[in-house]
């Protein structure tokens, strides 16, 4: 399995390039701001062919790049219908900061990419050769997906995007966020998973479930229950 990041942007959103080994087909993941260059220089090192972008979550952030990426390959984006409405106008997902992310970037204009398929929790995506499973982990959208890795031959994985980070969770308070349902996404959908499980998370660095169950203070007290094996 290859798994590769880089981090994109002033927001240093984490861009995931994933195939099952170089020199063949592969998915990306949230490619944001300015992630273009960075996805060329890992798809030409590795010699892969990309199939596919999956989108954790429709912040803009995580798909500013998206619409050039997709078309440009003529292959699809990925994204829960929930949050399918920020591809096309990302600044109303994040209320009044909005209006500030657009006289930030005057003129900017986003689209939907020509191509664009729908994520439902529980499915099975075979895609470039990979099995993953999309959990539906609304919380710090009402879209927000989480993509696990459905092989037994490497060590299980999880894109989090921004449910979960290293000793921290997705903000809830932009529109379309909610604690509740982000405390019932992590603990009925992420804490239950297996301790080794591998969490790449939307920004910061690479942790695992185990550790963020044994000391993620946003955390503590959501379950008691050990790591699943699924």
């Amino acid at each position: 399995m290859l798994v590769e990041a880089f981090a994109a942007g002033v927001f240093e959103t984490n861009c995931y390039v994933v195939a099952p080994a170089p020199g063949e087909s592969c998915i990306v993941v949230d490619p944001g701001q300015d992630a273009e260059d960075g996805l060329r220089e890992v798809i030409a090192r590795h010699r892969l062919t990309p199939v596919a972008v999956l989108l954790t979550h429709g912040h803009m952030d995580h798909m500013w790049s998206v619409t050039p990426v997709c078309d440009g390959d003529d292959i699809p984006a990925w994204i829960h219908p929930e949050d399918r409405f920020m591809l096309a106008d990302p600044f109303k997902a994040v209320g009044p900061m909005g209006a500030q992310l657009a006289q930030m970037y005057p003129g900017l204009e986003f689209r939907e990419p020509r191509s664009v398929e729908v994520l439902a929790d529980g499915a099975d995506l075979e895609l470039a050769g990979l099995r993953l499973t999309v959990d539906h982990t609304p919380g710090h959208t009402r879209g927000s997906v989480v993509f696990r890795s459905a092989t037994e031959d490497d060590r299980p994985f999880l894109i989090a995007g921004d449910t979960l980070f290293q000793g921290s969770i997705g903000r809830t308070d932009l529109p379309g966020g909610s604690t509740e349902e982000m405390m019932a996404s992590l603990r009925d959908k992420i804490l239950m998973l297996p301790d080794d499980t591998a969490v790449l998370p939307g920004h910061g660095p690479m942790t695992t479930v185990g550790r963020e169950r044994d000391s993620n203070p946003f955390v503590q007290g959501l379950t008691n229950a050990p790591g699943r094996h699924l």
